[in-house]
C-alpha cells in the first residue's frame, strides 16, 4: 500500500490503527480519574470538566507523597550518612532510619566505615601482573629492587573522606608509593630483601599515616603487607651469584670461628699449664736455694765448732755421692786376700746406680769378711790404709 493512499491508517485498511482512535480510547480510560465522563470525541459529556481540578489535586497529592517518601533512608550499624543540601554539607547521621529533604533539595551519601579497602602498589590483582613504573625503587646503596606491596585501610571520618580529597583512593595510593620509596631509599638492599622486610613495612605504614593525617583524608591505615621484594629480572642471575658468594663467605667465617673456638681454648690451657709449671719450678728452685743456704749456714756453724770433724764428714759425703753414681769396681789389693771372687760381669751388665751401689756394698762386705780372719795388727788391712790416709791429710 502506498503512503499517499487515502485509506491508509483506517481500520478497514491493512496499515497501522488510526491515531485518533487510540487517543479517544486513552481519554476514555483516564477520564474517570479526573471526574469526567467517558465518550468519544464530540460525544456527550465531552465538554464538561467540573471535576477535573479535583483529580489533578489528587494526582499532585500522590506525587507529593511519593516525593516526600523518597527522603527516607536507613543507615546500617557500620555506615554513616552524610546529608548534603544543594551540594553543601549539613550533617552526619547515625545508624538507624533517617529522613532528609527529598531530591533535589537534599541528598545523602552513605559511607561504610568498617569496610576494609585495599590499594595495590607495583602490581594489579596478581604479583605477576607487575607495574614496573611503581615497583622499581632505588635503595640507599644505589641498587634497584622490584617490590610490590598492598595497603589496607578503613575510613575514619566520612566528612573528611568525601570533601577534603577529590579522589581519596588515589590520594592513599600516592601516599603509599611516596612512603615506601622514602623508606626503601634510606635502607640497604640486603636489609630490604631479607632481614628488614617487616621493619620496612612498619616504617612505611607510620610515614603513610602521617602524610594522610596532614592531608586530612579521613583514612586510617590498618596494615601494609609486602607481597614480594626481589632484584630486577634483568640482573637476577648476577644477584643469585652474589648471594651464593655471600653465603660461602659466611660459611667460611663460621668454619674459621669454629676452628678458633677449638684451638684458642687449648692454647690458653697450654699457656696456663706452662705458666703454672714455671711458677712451680721457680718456687722449687727458690726453696732449694733457701734450703742449701740454710744448710750451708748450719755447716759453717758446726765447722767453726769442730773443723776436723766437719771436714772429715764433708769428705765422706762427697765420696759417697761420687761412688754412688759410678760403675767402676774398686778392689783393694792390699787387703790381704790373694783370690777375690766377684760377679764383675753381672755388675757391669746392670748399669744402674742403685744396682751398682748394692753390688759395691756386697763386695765391700765380702772383702771385709776375709781380712777379719787376719791378725788385727796387720799393717796391710783396710783400716790401717784409711788411718794412714787420714793422717796424711792436713
Amino acid at each position: 500500500m502506498a503512503l499517499n493512499d487515502p485509506n491508509w491508517g483506517r481500520r478497514g485498511g491493512d496499515g497501522p490503527p488510526d491515531l485518533d482512535e487510540l487517543w479517544n480510547r486513552m481519554r476514555q480510560r483516564l477520564s474517570p480519574l479526573f471526574g469526567g465522563r467517558g465518550g468519544g470525541r464530540g460525544g456527550p459529556g465531552a465538554g464538561e470538566g467540573k471535576q477535573f481540578p479535583f483529580g489533578v489535586l489528587v494526582l499532585i497529592g500522590l506525587v507529593f507523597l511519593i516525593w516526600v517518601a523518597s527522603g527516607f533512608y536507613i543507615v546500617d550499624a557500620s555506615q554513616r550518612g552524610v546529608v548534603l543540601r544543594f551540594g553543601k554539607y549539613v550533617q552526619t547521621t547515625e545508624p538507624g532510619p533517617q529522613w532528609h529533604l527529598p531530591y533535589p533539595i537534599e541528598s545523602v551519601e552513605i559511607v561504610n566505615l568498617s569496610q576494609v579497602r585495599t590499594v595495590e602498589v607495583g602490581y594489579r590483582t596478581n604479583v605477576r601482573n607487575k607495574v614496573l613504573k611503581e615497583s622499581l625503587m632505588l635503595t640507599d646503596d644505589e641498587n634497584i629492587i622490584d617490590i610490590q606491596f598492598a595497603v589496607q585501610y578503613i575510613l575514619r571520618d566520612p566528612t573528611e573522606y568525601l570533601f577534603n580529597s577529590r579522589d581519596p583512593d588515589d590520594a592513599v595510593m600516592q601516599a603509599a608509593e611516596t612512603s615506601i620509596r622514602e623508606v626503601v631509599g634510606k635502607s640497604k638492599m640486603d636489609f630490604v630483601l631479607y632481614e628488614g622486610r617487616e621493619q620496612v613495612a612498619a616504617n612505611a605504614q607510620t610515614l603513610m599515616q602521617s602524610i594522610l593525617d596532614r592531608y586530612k583524608a579521613g583514612v586510617s591505615i590498618s596494615r601494609v603487607t609486602m607481597q614480594q621484594a626481589q632484584p630486577p629480572e634483568q640482573v637476577q642471575a648476577a644477584f643469585d651469584d652474589a648471594v651464593k658468594a655471600n653465603q660461602d663467605r659466611e660459611r667460611q667465617k663460621n668454619e674459621g670461628q669454629a676452628y678458633a673456638n677449638d684451638v684458642v681454648p687449648k692454647a690458653r690451657g697450654t699457656a696456663a699449664r706452662l705458666t703454672q709449671e714455671s711458677e712451680g719450678y721457680r718456687q722449687r728452685v727458690i726453696a732449694n736455694a733457701e734450703g742449701e743456704a740454710s744448710r750451708f749456714r748450719q755447716i759453717m756453724t758446726e765447722y767453726s765448732r769442730a773443723p776436723a770433724v766437719t771436714r772429715e764428714r764433708l769428705y765422706l759425703d762427697a765420696m759417697q755421692q761420687v761412688y754412688t753414681n759410678t760403675t767402676k769396681i774398686i778392689v783393694d789389693q792390699k787387703s790381704g786376700s790373694n783370690v777375690l771372687f766377684l760377679p764383675l760381669d753381672k755388675l757391669l751388665q746392670l748399669g744402674t746406680s742403685g744396682a751398682v751401689a748394692s753390688a759395691d756394698t756386697d763386695s765391700v762386705g765380702a772383702a771385709e769378711a776375709q781380712p777379719s780372719a787376719a791378725p788385727a795388727a796387720d799393717p796391710r788391712s783396710r783400716e790401717a790404709f784409711r788411718n794412714r790416709e787420714r793422717e796424711a791429710r792436713p
